[in-house]
């Protein structure tokens, strides 16, 4: 036995990586994950939090489960960078199953289960706002029984009057997206459902997840992406708009996010420093007299 391992019985052990979980539940639970997701999490979010409803999701959808485990924690940690949560609770994002198919051989095959990261219209609106570019943004629905007035050009003019009878009020035939600039003027983008069924139909999840289930609320989505394209917005609306086209073409790869979460923060070295941190924090919390709750206890 060396004289540094006399000294510190602890140096042996901390010098050998702990096992990575393999699970999702287990990664979800794993206090590495919520101090690596604390690294990229804005301060308005938690990473107890966000593995508590992230692991809310997996539980309700099933085929979740069969997705591999290094997408899934992928992309809880593109929420977390987005400061997002995943959900219908709020509407910023959905973590969904998809098919990876491959060509093998020649012929096009199922050769897995990816999970996805789904932007949805207020998870948009919410980056937009956090910007720090734009003053306001919003997106309506506009139905055959409405008042609905616009052009382009040098005197630019949106009117909308929705319709109060609600029971006539017909079909969806359009959406739209004002923004409201911080130094003032402002831009609007009008596209009509049949320019929106035809972004559904290029959609991988065109014909499942929020397409089928959330119809109006994707359709706001698309209108403020194209908006986007007019705005000074900022990285992280860059990088969802990225996300959210490449899911839309199914070429979205959270896998190597795990990377991320899995590096250095799982060798010997951390656990050193998370084994103190978790005995002073023990110790102020004695003498304080506090009770600890578990990390999966109490409401959302």
């Amino acid at each position: 036995m060396s004289k540094a391992e006399a000294i510190n019985p602890l140096a042996q052990r901390n010098t050998e990586k702990k096992p990575v979980p393999k699970d999702i539940q287990g990664m979800l639970k794993d206090p590495r994950i919520h101090a690596e997701l604390s690294l990229a999490l804005p301060k308005h979010m938690t990473p107890d939090r966000l593995a508590r409803i992230a692991l809310t999701e997996f539980r309700k959808t099933p085929k979740l489960a069969q997705c591999e485990p290094k997408s899934f924690l992928g992309a809880v940690i593109q929420c977390a960078q987005l400061g997002l949560e995943p959900g219908n609770s709020l509407g910023h994002a959905y973590i969904l199953p998809f098919d990876r198919r491959e060509n093998v051989n020649g012929k096009w095959q199922t050769v897995g289960t990816d999970a996805q990261l789904i932007i949805g219209y207020r998870g948009m609106i919410d980056l937009a706002r956090r910007s720090g570019q734009i003053m306001s943004l919003q997106a309506h629905a506009v139905y055959e029984g409405d008042h609905f007035d616009f052009a382009y050009g040098l005197d630019e003019r949106l009117s909308h009057i929705p319709t109060s009878d609600i029971e006539k009020r017909g079909e969806l035939i359009a959406v739209y997206a004002v923004a409201k600039l911080v130094g003032g003027g402002h831009q609007i983008e009008v596209m009509w459902r049949s320019d929106v069924e035809q972004i559904q139909k290029q959609s991988k999840a065109g014909n499942n997840g929020p397409w089928k289930t959330h119809f109006e609320e994707m359709a706001k989505k698309t209108v403020i992406r194209r908006l986007f394209k007019y705005l000074p917005v900022s990285v992280e609306i860059q990088r969802a708009t990225m996300l959210d086209e490449n899911a839309e073409s199914g070429s979205q790869d959270n896998r190597g996010f795990y990377g991320e979460a899995t590096g250095d923060v799982f060798d010997g070295e951390y656990e050193q420093q998370a084994d103190a941190k978790k005995s002073e924090s023990a110790n102020q919390s004695e003498a304080q007299g506090e009770d600890q709750s578990g990390m999966f206890e109490g409401a959302q």
